[in-house]
């Protein structure tokens, strides 16, 4: 990302990115990559037009030792939160 912008004529991309995964020894990580490509790690975290209120929303309900089933509803509600339109199943 950051090197296609080190061209000239070219306009910098402007997102960010989030990256989760799972490593053996150390459990889930989460990254996030902005636009500079710079990278954070974060324990929880959310980017987007609704951000403020879906990190407010973990900060309440994030707790280190939370239970992986706790983890997964507590990311589909903080989803919900951060959403404006209507979430279904499909």
């Amino acid at each position: 990302m950051q090197e296609f912008t080190q061209s000239g004529g070219v306009r910098p991309f402007g997102i960010s990115l989030m990256i989760a995964g799972w490593d053996e020894t150390e459990g889930p990580q989460l990254y996030q990559v902005d636009p500079s490509g710079a990278f954070f790690g974060w324990k929880a975290s959310a980017i987007g037009k609704n951000y403020a209120n879906a990190k407010s929303f973990l900060e309440k309900r994030y707790s280190e030792d939370i239970e992986l089933e706790d983890a997964i509803h507590t990311a589909i509600l903080t989803l919900k939160e951060g959403f404006e339109g209507a979430i279904n199943e499909h």
